[in-house]
């Protein structure tokens, strides 16, 4: 199954990186419990519970306040249940021109054939950098 697992995630990126919201969505499980990096400008509404959740929370923040937002994730690791991702976000901030690159990592939690937890693990640091809040 894990494999399958694996196949999921990268499909769910593949997603993402089209503009697919809905083809992301749909791999999530109704009852997903998602948790942006403790003390990242999206965590303040964690835990996420549910599709609708992440998409008003994360994605169309994401989409409304930076340029080139983008999530490059080069590395899946197969942990069975557990797929662990490993990559980079980059873009512009809207409103201070300050930009991102940094690594990134996701731990996703799969059952079903559904991700049913997702966390996020940033350099909170830099990002708060790049939108002007230090």
């Amino acid at each position: 199954m894990s494999a399958e697992n694996v196949s999921l995630i990268k499909g769910l990126y593949n997603a993402f990186g089209a503009g697919d919201v809905p083809g992301v969505l749909g791999r999530l499980s109704p009852d997903i419990v998602w948790n942006e990096a403790e003390n990242f400008p999206y965590a303040d509404n964690n835990p996420y519970r549910g599709p609708d959740a992440v998409a008003a929370g994360v994605f169309a923040r994401c989409a409304g306040e930076w340029d080139g937002f983008g999530v490059a994730m080069a590395d899946l690791i197969d942990g069975g249940n557990r797929v662990v991702a490993l990559g980079r976000y980059t873009g512009t901030f809207h409103k201070t021109g300050g930009q991102m690159n940094r690594q990134a990592v996701h731990v996703w939690t799969v059952r079903e054939g559904k991700v049913v937890a997702f966390q996020q693990y940033i350099d909170t640091l830099d990002v708060a950098r790049a939108i002007g809040a230090v």
